[in-house]
């Protein structure tokens, strides 16, 4: 077990690096400052790779919808008056009639009205959703931590319309987008399959086939998963992934959940090659939740030393005088035109001071411009320093350039 004693929390280190915060004027929900925002925009740049290569097709749906609708789903029943955010609006037409709405916990009821847009043929099945979402749940003021646990969140989400043929093949490469995604980040994980609930929708014969399929999946695929018996979503079962972090403590993160309640809920239906109606099944799933909750979990995990592809800052040149100051500017272009995010610590303090600063705000490499990195065969020197202090030499631009894009590409 590491030692924890000079471990800091995820809103210290958001503090410190400039990342986020939170404020009393908005409780549960994260302010995301520049340096923030650049790692939630590569997160989803990567989730939207995955998913776009995995034939998913993206979508976008409201805020804030009619509460029946939710009704519908039994999420009003589950969660309704405790859970979610209502609002009682007057009717447009008749103010004695007001309208109930809520803003949106979760975005699998609103995906069944895009279902619904057009009928639906056999051959567009599987139909595979995804919406990067963003969500309102209403956590009681002594549970909302920083970003573990928020009021206002944005999920990684897709859900998949398919036959129940199909079933296996849709949990199988979803477990394989999960797997690949996790083993990116180096994190040690296990699987856990998840049934049925005391308190659920739909009948017994609905979860015997719905927990069959998965345990199917699971055993075929000869995945190993720990038993989360009466732990299921209240609309169907799932398998959860969960992870252990550089601290060795658990967290569930993606799942995959298998629902034949929606479709029946909500009367979805397609045309099969023979023309007659049939039901298809509906699979959520996630890959690593909520950003806010997963951008939490890294930043404790790395304790704010982020891999080159996240880091908000990835090279800090620091020129060593002020007639270094235009070769380290020739550099920067060079840099930011291969897209690299850099930036030129100009400032006048001490060099010292400046590799401490660069290594305080776990900026992975400096790159230091004097008077021994100078030009060579038309090519920049410069003098390479990890944030851990590792000395790499003078390495030249385009050796260097190289190192730091296959370090991106690889997300090592």
């Amino acid at each position: 077990m590491k030692d924890t004693k000079n471990l800091k929390d995820h809103k210290q280190i958001g503090q410190e690096l400039e990342l986020f915060f939170t404020h009393d004027i908005a409780p549960g929900a994260p302010f995301w400052l520049p340096r923030g925002l650049i790692i939630f925009k590569q997160l989803e740049k990567y989730i939207r790779e995955l998913t776009e290569n995995a034939g998913y097709l993206e979508t976008s749906t409201p805020i804030m919808v009619k509460s029946e609708l939710f009704k519908q789903s039994g999420h009003w029943e589950k969660f309704g008056a405790h859970n979610m955010y209502n609002l009682q609006l007057s009717d447009e037409n008749d103010d004695s009639k007001p309208v109930s709405y809520s803003l949106k916990p979760m975005n699998c009821p609103e995906s069944t009205i895009i279902y619904r847009f057009r009928p639906r043929s056999y051959r567009e099945l599987p139909l595979r959703l995804s919406e990067i979402g963003r969500l309102h749940r209403r956590e009681k003021s002594g549970e909302v931590n920083g970003l573990l646990r928020v009021r206002q969140l944005t999920m990684d989400d897709a859900h998949i319309y398919a036959t129940e043929e199909q079933i296996f093949d849709e949990v199988s490469n979803i477990l394989d987008m999960m797997i690949h995604f996790y083993e990116s980040f180096g994190f040690e994980y296990e699987f856990r399959f998840a049934t049925r609930p005391e308190s659920r929708a739909g009948n017994d014969k609905m979860w015997d086939k719905a927990e069959n399929a998965l345990y199917q999946a699971l055993k075929k695929k000869k995945i190993k998963a720990g038993d989360k018996m009466g732990d299921g979503a209240f609309y169907g079962p799932k398998i959860d992934l969960h992870i252990k972090d550089s601290q060795k403590r658990e967290w569930q993160l993606a799942t995959v959940q298998l629902d034949f309640h929606q479709p029946e809920a909500f009367n979805l239906k397609y045309i099969d090659e023979n023309g007659e109606s049939q039901r298809p099944v509906m699979i959520h799933r996630a890959i690593f939740g909520s950003f806010e909750r997963f951008i939490g979990i890294l930043t404790e995990h790395y304790q704010g030393k982020f891999p080159l592809w996240l880091s908000p800052v990835q090279i800090i040149l620091v020129p060593i005088a002020d007639r270094h100051k235009e070769k380290a500017e020739k550099i920067f272009k060079k840099l930011q035109n291969e897209g690299i995010r850099v930036e030129i610590d100009d400032r006048k303090e001490t060099m010292q001071s400046k590799i401490r600063d660069a290594t305080l705000q776990k900026v992975p490499y400096m790159g230091i411009i004097g008077d021994k990195e100078t030009e060579k065969s038309g090519e920049f020197l410069l003098s390479v320093r990890t944030r851990e202090g590792k000395d790499l030499g003078q390495l030249a631009f385009p050796m260097f350039l190289q190192r730091v894009k296959e370090e991106i590409d690889t997300k090592v």
